[in-house]
C-alpha cells in the first residue's frame, strides 16, 4: 500500500507544470461561471466554456489568443444571428454558420485557434432557445470568459517568459548533446544501418521542436519592451542563444544523416571510427558545459574557451583525416570534413561569434504557432486606405 501511495504522489510531483496548468485552468473556469452568472443572466456556462477555451500557458500568447477569441465572437455572433435571420434555427442555420465563419477567419488570417473558435463561440451563441437577449446575453458571457482567460494565464506557469526561454533551450540543448553522445558511443563501438537510422529519426524530432523554441524567445523579447520586471538586454541575449541552439540543432541532424550515409557505403574504413568518436565526444562535451553556463547565467571567457576547445578539437580531427587520405574512400573522406565542418559551425554557434546569427536577419514567429497571422489593427488601417483610395479614384470621375 505505501509503495502504491508513493508511485501514485509521484504521478504529480514528476508533473508539476502540468499539474499547476490544470489547477489554473480549472479555478480560471471556476471564476468565469461566477462572475458570468453575477453579471449576465444564465451567463455562468458559456462564460467558462469560453474561458477554458482561451487559457493557455503563457501571457503574451494568451493575450493573443483572447484578442482573438474576441474578434472571432464578434464575427461569429454576427454571421449567426444573420444566418438565424434569414433561415431560422436549424440544420441550413448551423451549416450556414459554420461555413461563413470558417471562410472569415480564413480571410482575416486569425490562425488556427482564433479559426475554430469563431465557428464555435457563433454555435454557442445561436444554441437552443435563442432570442434576441439570449444572444446578447451570450455574447457578453462569452466576452467575459475569454477576459478571465487572459488574466489567470499569467498564473499557469511559475516562471516567466525569459525563465521558461532558458528552460527550453536547456531541454532542447540537453537533448542534443545527449544524441551527439550517444552517437560518439555508438561509433565507437560500431555502427549499424538500424543504429543510425535511430540516431536520424531522434535528429528530426529535435528539428522539430524548433518553432515552438523561437516562438517562446520571441515571447521573452516582446514581454521585456512593455514589462518593466524584464530586463530587455537579457531577453535579446536569449533570443540569439535561441538562435544559436536552433543552428546547433541542425547541424545535429546533419551530422546524424552523415553518420547513416556512411552505413551505406560499401567502402567504407573502420580505422577512422575512433577518431570520430573522439570528435563526436568532444561536441557533446562543449554543448553540454554551455548550457551549464546559461543556467547558471555565466558568460564571457568560459564560453569562448569552450567554442576554443571545440575548434581545436576540429582541427586536430581535421589532420587525422589528412593524415589517413590515401587508405580512406574519396566518399568517407568527404563525410569526414562535412563532420568537422559541422563542429566549426557548433562552435561558432557557442560563443555566438557566427556572422550567421547577428548579420542575417532571423524570420519572425513561425505561422504554424502565431494565433492572430496579421494585426487586426494593420488590417483594418490598409482596408481604410483602400476604401478612401476608392473615394476619391470615384469623385475624381
Amino acid at each position: 500500500m505505501k509503495r502504491f501511495l508513493t508511485w501514485f504522489i509521484k504521478l504529480f510531483t514528476n508533473r508539476r507544470t502540468w499539474v499547476r496548468q490544470i489547477v489554473v485552468a480549472s479555478l480560471a473556469s471556476t471564476t468565469a461561471w461566477l462572475i458570468g452568472d453575477s453579471l449576465v443572466f444564465k451567463g455562468g456556462l458559456v462564460a467558462a466554456i469560453v474561458c477554458a477555451l482561451s487559457i493557455r500557458i503563457s501571457l503574451y500568447k494568451s493575450v493573443r489568443e483572447g484578442l482573438g477569441q474576441i474578434v472571432g465572437t464578434a464575427i461569429g455572433a454576427g454571421v449567426a444571428l444573420l444566418t438565424v435571420h434569414y433561415f431560422s434555427f436549424g440544420p441550413i442555420a448551423i451549416g450556414m454558420t459554420v461555413l461563413l465563419c470558417s471562410v472569415v477567419a480564413r480571410g482575416l488570417r486569425l490562425g488556427e485557434v482564433a479559426s475554430v473558435n469563431v465557428p464555435v463561440t457563433a454555435l454557442i451563441v445561436i444554441g437552443p432557445g435563442i432570442s434576441g437577449s439570449t444572444a446578447e446575453h451570450r455574447l457578453i458571457s462569452t466576452l467575459i470568459g475569454a477576459a478571465v482567460a487572459i488574466v489567470f494565464s499569467y498564473f499557469s506557469h511559475a516562471n516567466t517568459p525569459a525563465g521558461r526561454t532558458v528552460n527550453q533551450i536547456s531541454r532542447l540543448g540537453k537533448r542534443g548533446s545527449e544524441l551527439i553522445s550517444e552517437m560518439a558511443e555508438g561509433v565507437a563501438a560500431g555502427t549499424s544501418k538500424k543504429q543510425a537510422g535511430s540516431w536520424l529519426a531522434k535528429a528530426r524530432l529535435l528539428v522539430e521542436e524548433i518553432p515552438s523554441l523561437r516562438s517562446q524567445a520571441i515571447e521573452a523579447r516582446r514581454y521585456a519592451k512593455w514589462s518593466p520586471l524584464a530586463e530587455v538586454d537579457q531577453a535579446e541575449s536569449l533570443y540569439i542563444q535561441g538562435v544559436a541552439i536552433e543552428h546547433m540543432v541542425v547541424q545535429i541532424r546533419s551530422m546524424a544523416r552523415t553518420l547513416f550515409d556512411s552505413t551505406l557505403d560499401p567502402n567504407r574504413k573502420e580505422s577512422i571510427d575512433r577518431q570520430i568518436a573522439f570528435a563526436l565526444s568532444a561536441t557533446s562535451s562543449a554543448i553540454t558545459e554551455k548550457l551549464e553556463l546559461i543556467e547558471t547565467k555565466s558568460r564571457d571567457k568560459q564560453i569562448d574557451n569552450i567554442a576554443k576547445d571545440l575548434r581545436l578539437a576540429a582541427d586536430n580531427f581535421t589532420e587525422e583525416i589528412i593524415g589517413m587520405a590515401e587508405v580512406l574512400p574519396r566518399t568517407q573522406f568527404v563525410r569526414c570534413i562535412s563532420l568537422v565542418s559541422q563542429m566549426k559551425i557548433i562552435a561558432n554557434s557557442l560563443d555566438e561569434s557566427s556572422p550567421a546569427l547577428l548579420s542575417v536577419s532571423t524570420p519572425g514567429e513561425p505561422i504554424s504557432v502565431k494565433v492572430i497571422g496579421t494585426s487586426p489593427f494593420s488590417r483594418l488601417s490598409k482596408a481604410s486606405l483602400q476604401i478612401s483610395k476608392l473615394i476619391r479614384n470615384f469623385l475624381r470621375r
